[in-house]
């Protein structure tokens, strides 16, 4: 556990080094929140420090302080590898496999920079010579605060800081509603807003900023959307074709899913997205209770996350994606029907 590595941590990093710092592919407000944050207590320190991230994320997360700077290695890869080999130190950050890097991957793998890891999802791989990994937290957020805390600095904890952690921890607790919200979440985020996290301005930022498009868009997925009430399922297509109809931008799908789940008497709900360019159906997955969406798309789709939420990816087509969903769900008849 981390713990008994803070003092070798402290000694660490108490000379400037250089450093990069990693979030997952299609990041999303963990992720950047998470990142930057811990961006803006290593630059206190003078570290020469770099977000890079695999590719770009949502214009909804752009104003996030710091964002200015992050990199992103899918159109400026010769400058992020050139970092890359010279980092000293590399975290990770929401996710614990460099699969989930895209691209990145090779060069990470690559690196002898010493890794430490900081995330809250299932089953790490072990690359990290430092690792932090609590399933039980609500978000990484929640832990880079508890991070910089083990480390004697929560005084560091400025408003930049704390506004792109409260980002995070907001972001993956489905604005404090999930299971995974706990009594310790809710000190967090008072202390941060204490030190300058303005929460209204933050939810504004990430939900108010709705485009006529996206609504359409999200008009389309509900027109979609399909019930299976014996198994207490619901799930979304959405086309490739009717993505283009309405203007896609990466970010606009963020959340719909949950709409599938909001439904009475409904404990797992999907939505499928098609992606030809990747040759791939993106899916995500949500759930209530004990039913474990993380198995099931380890199982079958070859993805993972959170007992209640997590993702996964198709190489079929739409069509036969969904065929396939709708088979196996007998599968877990018991589970379901609980």
């Amino acid at each position: 556990m981390i713990k008994t590595h803070i003092p070798e941590l402290k000694i660490l990093l108490s000379t400037p080094q250089d450093i990069v710092i990693v979030p997952h592919k299609n990041p999303d407000g963990d992720a950047m929140g998470s990142t930057l944050a811990l961006y803006h207590y290593l630059k206190a320190y003078n570290h020469q420090a770099t977000v890079i991230a695999p590719n770009d994320y949502p214009d909804f997360l752009k104003w996030l302080p710091g964002n200015d700077s992050v990199l992103i290695f899918e159109s400026q890869q010769d400058q992020c590898k050139a970092l890359i080999n010279k980092a000293q130190l590399i975290f990770t950050l929401d996710f614990n496999a460099f699969h989930r890097t895209g691209d990145m991957e090779t060069p990470l793998e690559q690196s002898s920079a010493t890794k430490i890891m900081i995330d809250h999802h299932q089953q790490p791989d072990d690359y990290a010579k430092y690792t932090y990994t609590d399933v039980s937290m609500s978000s990484t957020c929640e832990m880079v605060y508890n991070f910089i805390e083990m480390l004697g600095d929560v005084e560091k904890i400025n408003a930049d800081i704390a506004t792109c952690l409260y980002t995070g921890i907001m972001t993956d607790t489905g604005s404090f509603r999930f299971p995974s919200t706990t009594s310790r979440t809710h000190q967090v985020v008072g202390d941060l807003m204490k030190r300058g996290a303005k929460n209204s301005d933050i939810h504004n930022n990430i939900y108010d900023t709705n485009s006529y498009s996206r609504l359409q868009l999200l008009g389309r997925a509900l027109q979609n959307l399909k019930v299976i009430p014996e198994l207490r399922t619901a799930y979304i297509t959405l086309s490739q074709a009717e993505l283009d109809e309405f203007n896609f931008k990466k970010g606009d799908t963020e959340g719909f899913v949950n709409y599938g789940l909001s439904l009475k008497d409904i404990i797992f709900a999907a939505i499928f997205i098609e992606n030809p360019q990747e040759g791939i159906v993106k899916v995500s997955l949500r759930s209530k209770g004990t039913f474990s969406v993380n198995e099931f798309s380890r199982a079958h789709f070859n993805g993972g996350g959170h007992t209640n939420a997590a993702g996964g990816r198709s190489e079929d087509s739409l069509e036969a994606t969904i065929e396939k969903f709708i088979s196996i769900l007998p599968q877990y008849k018991n589970e379901l029907s609980q």
